[in-house]
């Protein structure tokens, strides 16, 4: 069982559809290996001394082509729906922008604070803001099944509620240069005693205000 399967929303429909993909695939690759070696026995020149033209088969040709297009069909709507569940941030979200540039990653906090590794609060909707101060990079959460690009020439949007307390890697996933393999830093999910006891230090320690983070997230917790 997998211990992080309820750090995100995202986890379950990401992980179900590459299983489901991986099965099918799995099972195809079956399928034409059994039907190669069956062709190639009953078809050998030992069964079959005078070989013969095979001519097509519409009916075959029909049901391959729909069988195909509803397997198609099948993974395009997973692959619809995990992606539509992605892109729909909620309104309440509480926005974090994050920058990356060769090779760090730094995140900015709705009150000014700006530090190198992601906090967030337990429950918590987070909304990141994402651009890049130099080449593209890629903002990738692996236990939260989270990845998106992270474009000079844009801003993109990535959002996730962190459900499981622990500290998770974040890595870049667009290969951004010399030392991109250490783009490396974390996401610490903190229960709400202890995430406002963190924002409430690093404020006071930056000179920020003390805003109230939890004004989006304080239903969910």
């Amino acid at each position: 069982m997998n211990p992080l399967a309820g750090a995100t929303e995202f986890v379950s429909s990401v992980d179900s559809t590459f299983l489901f993909v991986f099965a099918l695939s799995v099972l195809v690759f079956i399928g034409i290996l059994v039907a190669m070696i069956y062709f190639v026995v009953k078809y050998s020149r030992k069964n079959n001394p005078h070989p013969e033209q095979i001519e097509g088969h519409i009916g075959l040709e029909i049901t391959w082509s729909v069988v195909t297009l509803a397997i198609f069909m099948v993974i395009f709507y997973f692959g619809w729906t995990g992606w539509a569940q992605m892109e729909d941030v909620p309104e309440d979200a509480i926005p974090v922008r994050i920058e990356a540039r060769m090779w760090a990653w730094t995140f900015e906090y709705p009150n000014g604070v700006r530090v190198d590794t992601m906090h967030v609060p337990l429950g918590a909707a987070i909304r990141g803001d994402l651009v890049s101060m130099d080449v593209n990079h890629a903002f990738y959460v692996p236990a939260f099944r989270v990845k998106k690009d992270v474009l000079p020439s844009r801003q993109n949007v990535v959002w996730f509620r962190a459900n499981l307390k622990g500290s998770y890697d974040v890595a870049c996933a667009e290969y951004c240069g010399l030392n991109h393999a250490y783009m490396y830093t974390k996401v610490v999910v903190h229960d709400t005693v202890d995430f406002r006891a963190w924002y409430d230090s690093v404020s006071v320690s930056q000179n920020k205000p003390l805003a109230d983070f939890f004004a989006a997230a304080r239903g969910r917790q």
